[in-house]
């Protein structure tokens, strides 16, 4: 492939001639344990644990761009005795096993220093030459897992070691450079910051409303009609799907076909509309499973219990869905029902293999239900917070969708802020 002039091909890509592309173990500070796994399983066990002291890097502490979230902690004399395995502010924390692609950084302010646990490695850099935030952008852009993912163990439960983590590779400006570049890149993870703390309070005020509304606890005005208790059996007809056999064969199934076949995992990716499946369903197919029409109220009791979904495609249903046919509720407010008591279904269904419901529980299971106007009433207050939910949610994929092409342009030099 050609560069062109000013340019330079590496193992990153191509990258602007003045630029390096450094290993992580050249860009590491020069002092000891600057780049250091967590300590041996046996030096660090559960009832090392105390209420206050150093705080432990596990992963649930690596979901977002700092190290956060509930510490456990051990004392300072146990982390003096692992004094190699701490880390401090600005240090790089990569997850070594578990979530692979996790990359934090430690931040200042909170604590003086942090012990990684055994599914952690930390990079120290040398900060004159590296700056912290600039490798994190890097590393968590798509060609930095990327590399992440591509230099992993497969072997078993996949993970990496140091000495992986020591020769990944990445591009390196001057350190004015990165610094603008971290810049502009993190003016949008405040955007982003603020689309998730926005649509974390929506949701709650929305379970909020849920918890008021679908109780009673708080009426719409102009309502005022007692609700009844009502078994979900006199309000629909509850029927369990049905699975043509063997399930795996292939004359069951036509992509072609307009019948759609839907899997637990089509409901779990979808919203309250489920408008298309995976896999679809040959006429011999459908004639031995269960269609669903148009407009069909389903719910999952197999495996993820109780997820409700309403069909806007033709579908057929199998074992581990029921549909709700001839209803005597406002569908919506029957699905935001469903909704609501979704979590309870697992404290009551069968265990086996996998959590299931039968129809029985499900037919006898109350709900309070008020007239049908109120119902109405209801489910479009529900469905409208639902909609304010999915512009933000849409506006936050665009703004990530717009880091990504920015971190391309950025992190490759092809745009460049100096």
């Amino acid at each position: 492939m050609e560069v062109k002039p000013g340019y330079k091909q590496t193992e990153v890509g191509v990258i602007p001639e003045e630029w390096e592309c450094p290993r992580i173990r050249d860009a590491a500070a020069k002092s000891s344990n600057a780049t250091v796994g967590g300590p041996f399983g046996s030096d660090l066990v559960s009832a090392d644990y105390v209420e206050s002291g150093v705080p432990v890097i596990r992963g649930q502490n690596m979901s977002f761009s700092f190290v956060t979230g509930d510490f456990v902690f051990v004392s300072e004399k146990k982390a003096r005795s692992l004094s190699a395995n701490l880390a401090h502010p600005k240090d790089l924390v990569f997850t070594q096993r578990g979530t692979l692609g996790q990359v934090a950084i430690v931040p200042d302010g909170s604590f003086e220093s942090y012990l990684i646990s055994q599914s952690q490695m930390k990079v120290s850099l040398d900060r004159p030459r590296h700056d912290p935030h600039f490798l994190h952008q890097y590393f968590t852009s798509a060609a930095g897992q990327k590399q992440i993912v591509t230099s992993a163990i497969q072997t078993g439960v996949p993970h990496t070691n140091l000495g992986i983590l020591r020769a990944y590779r990445f591009p390196a400006p001057p350190l004015p450079e990165q610094r603008a570049i971290v810049e502009a890149l993190s003016d949008v993870d405040g955007l982003l910051g603020g689309l998730d703390r926005l649509i974390a309070k929506k949701r709650d005020l929305k379970q909020a409303a849920m918890q008021q509304l679908l109780t009673g606890q708080t009426r719409l005005p102009g309502f005022h009609g007692e609700w009844e208790v009502r078994r979900l059996g006199e309000i629909a007809k509850i029927q369990r799907g049905a699975s043509p056999r063997p399930i795996d064969s292939p004359v069951w199934f036509d992509d072609s076909s307009p019948v759609g076949w839907v899997r637990i995992s089509d409901v779990t990716r979808a919203g309250m509309f489920l408008l298309e499946t995976t896999q679809r369903l040959s006429p011999l197919g459908v004639k031995h499973s269960r269609p669903v029409a148009t407009g069909s109220l389903i719910m999952s009791i197999c495996a993820t219990v109780g997820r409700p979904i309403i069909t806007q495609i033709d579908v057929c249903i199998h074992d581990g869905f029921v549909v709700f046919d001839n209803l005597e509720a406002d569908q919506r407010f029957l699905y935001y029902v469903l909704k609501w008591i979704e979590p309870d279904w697992s404290k009551h269904g069968q265990t086996g293999s996998q959590m299931n419901l039968n129809t029985g529980l499900i037919n006898g299971t109350r709900i309070s239900v008020p007239p049908l106007p109120e119902q109405t009433a209801i489910a479009t207050v529900l469905s409208e917070m639902d909609g304010e939910l999915a512009v933000l949610e849409q506006r936050r994929e665009k703004t990530r969708a717009l880091k990504q092409a920015m971190m391309q342009e950025l992190l490759t030099g092809r745009t460049r802020l100096l």
